[in-house]
């Protein structure tokens, strides 16, 4: 079984010194972002942005997660943390990412920069970090850099055409009416080229400024804005949403309230929701005190679609963290399927290509075990090259309808693609 890698020059051993301090207004915050490397957790103009790397964490394998909490542990034990601020986000933080899959062949990471810009309800701060140092620089804020021109591209399908993505739609359906599973999501894939040079950060603005109530995130190369929080925890008090079941906005008021009262009442997807929810109280119940759940889902409003979503209660244990949680959670029905096994097994056989961090948990941790994790949808990943590789997944059961399924895959790319045009 693979075990975690850390570079040698920053081992887990290694002691972090870290300093927060009040800071002025620094104004947006995605600007002090690197342009060709974003590090960044926002929502409503407020969150964490990370510039340089103090400390890097690498996983792979089917503990990647579990591993991960167990180091970030005695990272944290061993850190100086000066931190009279006290509020989310400050102190000690690594940003983290993680691949969907066991046997993925993309790295799971968790990120300690060397500077956190941040705010949070009015209270703004810098961070800084550094490796066994005995003195550390005066905190200041960094300077922003204006963000560059938005990157123009298409994003076209890649592994599966829509007749082949809705020809595996059919080859599940048959595996879920022949009684082998309930549900399975799943996904395809498109790809678009940018600039390699491009300054990634004004793709990251289109879908802050879009999409305001989700969490925009960039870590290592992955940027999204995400609605599905996996979970977020502060003192010992932990929440989650669950979404799922799906339809798109209508095209003026009267239908929007139809589309909605629509999936409110529809078996298809109140089933999958059901799937969805009971999946993540089963997970969490070994790691809380107590967990309690809405007896019925409420319709989310998004920009492009409605979203049947849960909101979820937990009262943690007293060794738990949120990286705990991230590894009890993942993956949950939302994203694979149900019964879990027999999804991932189905995903593995019928999906032509390696989801990567698509679908996975992406957040931030902090000292205390605190932090907010959300699963990496209406993402895409970009590398080195400038080659931008989007995903968008469906939740399939009995009575799924091929071309209805292939329509919620074009609504879910929307905000990669619009972000893009």
């Amino acid at each position: 079984m693979p075990s975690p890698v850390a570079p040698a020059a920053h081992p887990a051993a290694t002691v972090l010194r870290v300093v927060t301090e009040i800071a002025p207004d620094p104004g947006p915050l995605l600007p002090y972002a690197e342009p060709g490397s974003p590090l960044l957790a926002l929502r409503r103009g407020d969150g964490i942005v990370g510039v340089g790397e103090a400390l890097r964490l690498d996983y792979r394998g089917p503990d990647r997660i579990a591993d991960a909490a167990a180091q970030w542990r005695a990272v944290s034990d061993l850190a100086h943390v000066d931190d009279p601020v006290r509020r989310p986000g400050t102190g000690l933080v690594a940003f983290g990412t993680f691949a969907f899959a066991d046997d993925s062949g993309a790295t799971s990471a968790l990120i300690v920069p060397e500077l956190i810009v941040g705010r949070h309800e009015g209270v703004s701060w810098v961070t800084r970090l550094s490796v066994e140092q005995d003195g550390l620089e005066p905190v200041s804020t960094p300077q922003a850099q204006p963000i560059g021109e938005r990157p123009r591209a298409t994003l076209a399908a890649s592994s599966l055409s829509r007749d082949a993505f809705m020809g595996v739609v059919s080859d599940a359906l048959t595996r879920i009416r022949g009684g082998e599973l309930e549900k399975v999501v799943i996904a395809r894939d498109a790809t678009a080229r940018i600039p390699a040079d491009s300054d990634r950060r004004a793709l990251v603005d289109e879908l802050a400024q879009a999409y305001p109530d989700c969490l925009t995130f960039a870590v290592d190369g992955l940027f999204g804005a995400s609605p599905e929080t996996l979970v977020n925890v502060h003192a010992r008090e932990a929440s989650a949403r669950v979404l799922a079941g799906s339809t798109a906005r209508g095209a003026n008021a009267a239908d929007d309230a139809a589309a909605a009262a629509t999936l409110a009442t529809s078996t298809k997807d109140l089933d999958e929701h059901a799937f969805a929810v009971q999946s993540v109280l089963q997970s969490l119940r070994p790691h809380a005190r107590a967990v309690t759940a809405s007896e019925l889902p409420f319709t989310l409003k998004l920009p492009n679609l409605w979203h049947l979503a849960t909101d979820v209660a937990i009262e943690l244990g007293e060794q738990s963290s949120a990286l705990d949680l991230v590894a009890a959670l993942h993956p949950t029905a939302a994203v694979a399927g149900s019964p879990t096994a027999d999804a991932l097994a189905l995903i593995a056989a019928l999906e032509p290509f390696d989801r990567g961090r698509y679908a996975a948990p992406v957040g931030w941790i902090d000292q205390d075990g605190d932090g907010e994790w959300v699963i990496a949808l209406r993402c895409a990943t970009v590398d080195a090259d400038g080659l931008l590789t989007a995903h968008a997944g469906a939740g399939i059961v009995a009575d799924s309808d091929p071309e209805a399924e292939l329509a919620e895959t074009r609504m879910k790319f929307r905000p990669i693609a619009d972000a893009l045009r």
